[in-house]
């Protein structure tokens, strides 16, 4: 493996390393070489780039020298930066790459407000296409993703949808701890978890506006923020001027956790901003969410919103509009403990048979496998 020195997501390195050059160890028996980078992950922009670029050259020649002989490389974007070492590790050892596409660039820069100049998004693009036509295998997480590229000009052949799963053994399905539930301030209420990264593509002033609709109408129901991001100081500013008393704040919580804190929800929301590039992605948290057999809210258009419809596991509305959100919350409120039972059970089940990580190793082992038996042609 070929990696960094861990610093996601506060951007602060952990505890036991600093940065060198280069660096070797051995996780469970696994060789890593680390090479050097700036830590950083908060909303600067310089030190969002530094990060990304000293990876990349780090990677592209100390990571390039120390790497040995392999029959493939596995290669995960974002960033885009990250084509770089590909490249280069292609060129000097002959090592064709899978390339695993999870944010598409130069989409993702412009809908987050990363990056707004016109001639940096398209030369960002023409990076992109460069590492695609390189690339021996390209896999995407939705078929929006897989349309949006055949239509820049990727070949079919190259492309292939793995869905993401989630972290099996952290979402597993726990009966509800009524202390704990006490301890969180969950106990007695009709719970609406939102668990991850609140940042600026999650739109969570909709979440606010929604609550205070909710607010005396539903006074039982609550929304529960969990985890961290840019977006959390500001979102807390927020509730305590409006003085919403019906949402509530935790800390981010370890994944050997997560699924204690999930049994306690009566639903799970998913939200991201109305941007067509969200019309085509299928945020992380969904495969998670459907694993805990919960109802989920989704307010995502397009890809996300037709896995909770197939699945029959929810309830879906407009992103960015609260009085759709409130509506929701009111349809979950007032359907049957069996109704919602039935919905959690569907996802759970819908998650088992097609998104599975059995399901997406086997596609991953195979298209590994021809990427490897295509090297002499690629």
């Amino acid at each position: 493996m070929l990696t960094g020195f861990p610093n996601y997501p506060g951007g602060s390195l952990y505890p036991g390393y600093r940065i060198r050059p280069h660096q070797t160890e051995e996780l469970g028996g696994i060789r890593i070489h680390r090479v050097a980078l700036y830590p950083s992950h908060d909303s600067s922009r310089v030190g969002r780039v530094a990060n990304y670029g000293s990876f990349a050259l780090s990677a592209a020649t100390i990571g390039a020298a120390v790497v040995r002989s392999a029959d493939v490389a596995y290669v995960y974007h974002p960033p885009a930066t990250i084509g770089l070492p590909a490249l280069a590790i292609r060129a000097l050892r002959r090592i064709p790459f899978v390339y695993d596409i999870q944010d598409l660039w130069p989409d993702t820069l412009a809908a987050t407000g990363m990056i707004s100049n016109k001639a940096v998004l398209k030369a960002v693009g023409r990076w992109c296409r460069l590492v695609y036509r390189f690339a021996a295998k390209i896999v995407v997480l939705s078929p929006g993703f897989k349309q949006a590229l055949l239509a820049r000009g990727v070949p079919a052949e190259k492309l292939e949808v793995v869905y993401n799963w989630c972290d099996e053994e952290g979402i597993r399905a726990e009966p509800a701890d009524p202390e704990r539930a006490r301890a969180l301030g969950m106990f007695g209420r009709f719970n609406i978890v939102f668990a991850g990264t609140m940042g600026r593509a999650q739109g969570l002033d909709t979440v606010l506006s929604a609550a205070q609709i909710l607010e005396n109408e539903v006074p039982h129901a609550q929304f529960v923020m969990i985890g961290g991001g840019i977006e959390v100081e500001r979102l807390q500013t927020m509730t305590r001027q409006l003085n919403l008393k019906n949402v509530i704040f935790l800390p981010r919580v370890p994944m050997s956790e997560i699924g204690s804190v999930l049994s306690l929800s009566d639903a799970l929301l998913v939200h991201l901003r109305d941007d067509p590039l969200y019309a085509i992605t299928i945020p992380s948290k969904t495969q998670a969410y459907l694993a805990a057999g919960r109802p989920i809210l989704m307010g995502v258009r397009g890809n996300a919103a037709d896995i909770v419809r197939e699945a029959n596991a929810g309830v879906c509305f407009p992103p960015d509009d609260p009085a759709a959100l409130a509506e929701a919350v009111r349809s979950l409120v007032n359907a049957t403990a069996d109704e919602r039972e039935q919905q959690g059970r569907n996802g759970r089940e819908f998650y088992r048979n097609r998104l599975c990580m059995e399901v997406g190793i086997q596609r991953f082992e195979q298209l590994f496998t021809e990427a490897a038996l295509g090297r002499s042609t690629s």
